[in-house]
């Protein structure tokens, strides 16, 4: 395998951004069904909300050696999204990782796999999504990897230069001409959703509000 590194995506537009990091995946989740990964990548860090841009890694099995590498490209506003090409056994991201990403500004981390030294990642507040922890790191074997090519995280195709939003209910990559729509959607029903939530606390029926009992009441006996 040899190493493939490719030019920095063009950043998302901060004003994008500043919406995408108000809204909810949960929110967006509600009409959209492409880009949200598997839900067993989960966040590492509690209460951390991020948006970024996507800069892609894929880096296979044991080996490491172009991530330390291409750590120090990393910018403000970034989200680093790792495929490793199926592996689940070692961590390529821990303590050591976790500082000098963090030290770039990158937003954070989506990682298809597991890290390690999980009390220095909370240590320098770096938001990670990940499969879990092992105690078993990766190693500078020289075998290779790909540098902003198209990856897979979580099931789902990430190119760089996708939005990503990622908190405490999962991660959300979509390309930045689709992503302006479903963010403004998304915060346009946040702001009505705690008018909805005390009507139920009233006592007025979830169904009579969403609209499924006149769904149920119109099919009765059909």
């Amino acid at each position: 395998m040899t190493y493939v590194l490719r030019d920095m995506p063009a950043p998302v537009p901060s004003a994008l951004l500043e919406k995408c990091v108000r809204a909810e995946t949960a929110t967006i989740g509600h009409r959209r069904l492409l880009g949200f990964a598997a839900p067993d990548i989960r966040a590492m860090l509690p209460g951390r909300r991020i948006a970024g841009t996507a800069v892609t890694l894929a880096i296979p099995g044991s080996d490491s050696t172009l991530l330390h590498h291409v750590a120090q490209f990393l910018r403000p506003g970034d989200v680093l999204v790792v495929d490793r090409l199926g592996d689940r056994k070692f961590a390529c991201l821990g303590g050591g990782v976790a500082c000098a990403i963090k030290a770039t500004g990158c937003a954070g981390v989506v990682l298809d796999g597991v890290c390690t030294d999980l009390p220095e990642i909370v240590q320098y507040d770096l938001p990670v999504w990940c499969l879990g922890t092992s105690p078993i790191t990766t190693r500078l074997e020289d075998i290779g990897g790909a540098f902003n090519t198209p990856v897979s995280c979580g099931g789902v195709a990430v190119l760089p230069g996708h939005v990503v939003i990622a908190d405490g209910s999962g991660a959300l990559f979509m390309p930045p001409e689709e992503a302006e729509g479903e963010v403004d959607w998304a915060l346009a029903r946040q702001e009505v959703e705690p008018g909805m939530h005390e009507r139920i606390r009233r006592g007025v029926p979830l169904g009579e509000i969403s609209g499924a009992s006149a769904m149920v009441s119109g099919r009765e006996g059909k």
